[in-house]
């Protein structure tokens, strides 16, 4: 019962957060903008303190380490690559041209105007 009323007091810093760049609709952007973070940072610290927030923080954790077990292209596959999408891109242009133009060509000899 009590991480309901923590989740439910993070989502109340929250909303207070957003209502603060309202409310200060008259001062500087900066503390509009000071407002909202504010808030956010308030509720995700609340919200960490239960057990939703320790399983996402658990979740996030995970993430890291398998992004940092992931194996990145060298330099030399991500041009090659680059320059494969370029050219098959460019391949597709020309034959969807070419198939517009066919078929322009084929519906103005069909309406009899022209060719």
């Amino acid at each position: 019962m009590i991480d309901k009323i923590k989740l439910a007091l993070s989502l109340l810093l929250l909303a207070l957060g957003i209502a603060g760049f309202y409310l200060f609709e008259d001062k500087a952007m900066v503390v509009r903008i000071l407002a909202i973070l504010a808030g956010i940072v308030a509720s995700v610290a609340v919200a960490w303190t239960t057990a939703q927030g320790k399983e996402a923080l658990g979740f996030v954790n995970e993430s890291i380490a398998e992004a940092k077990r992931v194996v990145w292209p060298t330099r030399q596959e991500t041009i090659q690559t680059t320059f494969a999408v370029m050219v098959l891109v460019i391949i597709m242009a020309i034959f969807l041209a070419l198939v517009d133009v066919s078929f322009a060509y084929m519906v103005q000899l069909i309406m009899g105007r022209g060719a």
